[in-house]
């Protein structure tokens, strides 16, 4: 007698018996939760197109530009509109940014916590000076919100690296880390993969974006995955230490539509992903 049977033939031979079936093993979660910045679209797009291009992409979490899609002068009716818009949709809010604090002007900085306290923003990505971080600091053990310092590369005059920002919150409340642009620190000549690793619990969120070299010594973004950036080490490193902030795609290149380009960058990290998981 042939005792050999396929899987598929002992799962219908248990389901006639009344016997157990073996039940498929759950897929693995992803190691690294997709988003994306809303900063990633045109100003011109209102809030409710923005949304539907996030899903139209397949993601989530989204991470909105205030001075774009929802401004910080937007009333209390506006802001709880937008929430209400966001939770019905789908998606997550994973946070606001980047906010610009450059001015030790505390009614300002409670105004932008006010802000995203009423949306139900989890984070604030910031720009920061070092004379405003402990006025941020203070707000942020008031408001139980996270802030992550948001670095901008070469030219940014305040918190170039993702090292930069580490060594001046190194005493700070632990809700106040970085916001690791992975773009921006290649350009500055950092290893994204090693900033990581060395801001460790201080990474609270992560921006994605790729960026190529050129013969004239700039770094165009291109499509995650065209360019120089080594996003399966990265992956691997957030995956062993545990990330669990979001890794928003910051799309920067040129062009009213978006999506085609969004697509191509978000099935390059999918397919990452999928190789670790």
């Amino acid at each position: 007698m042939n005792w050999s049977v396929s899987r598929r033939g002992f799962l219908g031979t248990a389901a006639v018996a009344g016997l157990p079936a073996l039940a498929s093993p759950a897929p693995r979660p992803a190691p690294v939760k997709l988003g994306v910045c809303s900063y990633s679209f045109t100003a011109k797009m209102k809030l409710p197109e923005v949304i539907h291009a996030v899903q139209a992409l397949g993601v989530h979490p989204l991470n909105i530009k205030p001075e774009f899609h929802l401004p910080y002068h937007s009333s209390s009716a506006e802001i709880a509109e937008a929430r209400k818009m966001i939770e019905e949709s789908g998606l997550t809010l994973a946070g606001t940014g980047t906010t610009y604090f450059t001015k030790v002007d505390e009614g300002e900085i409670r105004q932008r916590f006010e802000f995203n306290k009423a949306l139900g923003a989890p984070l604030i990505v910031i720009g920061p000076t070092a004379e405003t971080l402990p006025l941020i600091e203070k707000f942020v053990r008031e408001y139980d919100i996270k802030v992550a310092i948001h670095n901008h590369g070469p030219s940014d005059r305040h918190f170039p690296t993702p090292q930069s920002a580490l060594r001046a919150i190194q005493q700070m409340d632990p809700r106040v880390g970085l916001c690791i642009d992975i773009g921006h620190t290649l350009r500055s000549g950092v290893d994204p993969v090693a900033a990581a690793q060395e801001a460790g619990p201080r990474l609270l969120d992560l921006h994605a974006k790729d960026v190529r070299r050129d013969a004239s010594g700039n770094w165009p973004a291109v499509n995650v995955g065209e360019g120089s950036l080594a996003i399966p080490a990265l992956f691997r490193q957030l995956e062993k230490m545990g990330y669990s902030g979001y890794c928003n795609l910051e799309h920067e290149l040129r062009g009213e539509d978006k999506l085609p380009d969004m697509r191509i960058s978000f099935a390059y990290m999918r397919g990452v992903l999928a190789s670790l998981a």
